[in-house]
């Protein structure tokens, strides 16, 4: 009985841990601008977008 609380207490601990290292690249993250704008990543903001 020991065993199974102490496995289910350390999963328990590691799972949002897990969640956090999985999540935590901004590369992965979905960014919305306003109409007539794109995201730049390499200043990452929203800039105007130019049409040529």
């Amino acid at each position: 009985m020991k065993i199974k609380l102490f496995a289910a207490v350390i999963a328990l601990t590691a799972l949002p841990a897990a969640g956090y290292a999985m999540c935590s690249d901004k590369s992965h993250q979905a960014m919305s601008c306003a109409d007539g704008a794109v995201w730049d990543a390499s200043s990452q903001t929203c800039i105007k977008q130019v049409t040529g």
